[in-house]
């Protein structure tokens, strides 16, 4: 039998590592040793140090100050709303201290399996922990089974290993497909949405989601290649179609201000193919209803839409006696941990606590 499997080991074929130019990795693809921190620990700190996100990894954001206000006690019961990378959720496990229960909720099928599985591998079983593929709009689905939370946390943040995987079509500075599903399995992609959409619905959009100042110039763009058919298909072809909206702006601006509108419009369609304000407004109006009394919600939002809209239904859940207490102020990252991670800059907590 062992002589059988030996024989079976020298058949497979040796899958040889992604070979690259120069000193240092530059793809997605050779980035081998950041997307294993397990096993290159030393690798992982030296990126992190430079103040760049591993590729494959994301670093949670505002962990002390979340744990700070949420008060986690064991025997509570929790619930972080967005999954991601888990980060923020192995830091409420310990809090437990092995009693009480977490649930965990993602829509993306493939970073849910291993989130689950780097957070199994930690220790914390079923019994303490479950995850749940499910879009956190469906909230009081939840809360009608397994009862009212102690404690929730929504991360309204895209996770890096998204953003920096070009197959999902996060990234306008790689190849991709012009995807932006969080769920590539449910929906239309952001290159099929660019062929539903009339001119003004798509500046509006552009508008509307990242107010886009050039949102008109871009819709134009887009239609331009839709009319000799020539379809935005990749994440590069739409960074082009950006490029060639702006070209009327003087050279010495014109670099800044495309790499902006790409930002803003890689935004714009996410959150359009995602509906991710329609399922903000959905979660935000089941809070009160799966908060216990006393219950502590924290969420981090990335962009003023997300904010405004948190920050009305807190005001107004203030007013209607839903909630004892909110935020008078976001509350931000901290300097240090904005130069260890770039990526936090844009981000504002908000919290309430149920009446």
């Amino acid at each position: 039998m062992a002589e059988q499997n030996q024989n079976q080991d020298m058949q497979k074929p040796h899958k040889r590592r992604v070979r690259y130019k120069g000193t240092h990795p530059r793809t997605f693809e050779e980035k081998y040793k950041e997307r294993e921190p397990e096993k290159y620990a030393e690798t992982i700190e030296k990126v992190i140090s430079k103040g760049s996100t591993p590729a494959g990894m994301h670093l949670s954001i505002c962990v002390d100050e979340i744990l700070e206000f949420l008060q986690i006690q064991p025997g509570q019961r929790g619930l972080d709303a967005t999954l991601g990378y888990g980060g923020h959720s192995r830091r409420m496990l310990e809090k437990l201290e092995g009693s009480g229960h977490l649930y965990g909720l993602d829509v993306d099928p493939i970073e849910i399996v291993k989130t689950e599985t780097r957070i199994r591998e930690k220790g914390y079983g079923a019994d303490i922990f479950t995850v749940r593929k499910m879009n956190f709009a469906d909230v009081l689905e939840l809360s009608r089974e397994v009862g009212k939370f102690d404690f929730i946390l929504a991360d309204l943040g895209v996770s890096s290993m998204q953003i920096d995987n070009p197959e999902r079509g996060f990234t306008y500075k790689a190849e991709g497909p012009l995807d932006l599903r969080l769920d590539p399995e449910k929906g239309v992609s952001a290159a099929e949405r660019l062929l539903e959409v009339t001119k003004e619905e798509l500046a509006g959009m552009f508008r509307e989601n990242s107010d886009e100042p050039y949102a008109e110039e871009i819709a134009a763009a887009v239609f331009k290649r839709n009319r000799k058919k020539d379809f935005i298909k990749t994440t590069i072809q739409m960074k082009e179609t950006i490029e060639d909206a702006l070209s009327f702006l003087p050279e010495q601006e014109r670099k800044e201000a495309a790499a902006k509108s790409c930002r803003r419009c890689f935004q714009a369609l996410r959150i359009d193919v995602n509906s991710e304000f329609e399922v903000l407004d959905r979660f935000l109006g089941s809070l009160p209803d799966i908060l216990a009394p006393g219950g502590r919600a924290a969420i981090l939002t990335f962009h003023s839409g997300e904010d405004r809209l948190v920050k009305h239904y807190f005001k107004e859940g203030k007013k209607d006696g839903l909630y004892q207490e909110i935020s008078g102020d976001v509350i931000r990252p901290s300097a240090e941990e904005c130069q260890r991670n770039p990526r936090a800059r844009s981000t504002k907590m908000r919290w309430a606590v149920r009446a």
